[in-house]
């Protein structure tokens, strides 16, 4: 199969769309230099977007001394990837094995549907967390580290129906010790 490259003009904030849910924000070298007005433009794509995104910047001799700030505000701040590259050439490389990889993804998905009638995506989401927050809270319970956190929250779904469970039922999913401890906690 091929990949269909559409040009549109009038994309908004974002710069190129992979799929119909992760688009890519392209940060030039100029942009990094001129100043402040790519970073209210990302702030503006995270608050105005349920898209993922992924932030493409160049990182050069002249934009190294901003590559810190940019990367903290786009991983820390925005909870969004960060793909550097050393000019538009190595960008647009980077850009052509994401759709392919996104391409690749999208045949698989479907061949596995064909060969063994379910589709992964259509599984029960438990290992997708709604929010982070809610991860380290139940990380902070004594006992309980980033794996247990994971199998809890998979098991009982939200920190309410973790503090309503019996300790019967929390042995079940971290053993009889760690139980004890997240029932007295």
């Amino acid at each position: 199969g091929k990949i269909r490259l559409i040009f549109e003009d009038g994309l908004g904030l974002v710069d190129f769309h992979l799929s119909n849910r992760t688009c890519i924000l392209y940060i030039s070298e100029a942009d990094l230099v001129a100043g402040d007005e790519f970073k209210r433009r990302l702030v503006r794509f995270r608050n105005a977007s349920s898209l993922g995104g992924i932030v493409i910047v160049e990182k050069t001799q002249i934009s190294d001394q901003y590559f810190l700030a940019v990367q903290k505000l786009v991983v820390l701040e925005l909870g969004m990837v960060l793909l550097p590259v050393a000019n538009q050439g190595e960008a647009s490389q980077l850009i052509t094995q994401l759709v392919s990889f996104c391409y690749f993804v999208l045949l698989q998905v479907r061949e596995q549907s064909k060969d063994h009638n379910s589709n992964p995506f259509l599984r029960k989401q438990c290992s997708q967390l709604a929010e982070p927050s809610v991860f380290r809270t139940v990380q902070q319970i004594p006992g309980v580290g980033k794996t247990k956190a994971l199998l809890l929250l998979q098991q009982f779904g939200s920190i309410h129906q973790l503090c309503n469970a019996s300790v019967e039922e929390l042995e079940l999913v971290v053993g009889q010790t760690v139980a004890q401890q997240i029932y007295s906690f």
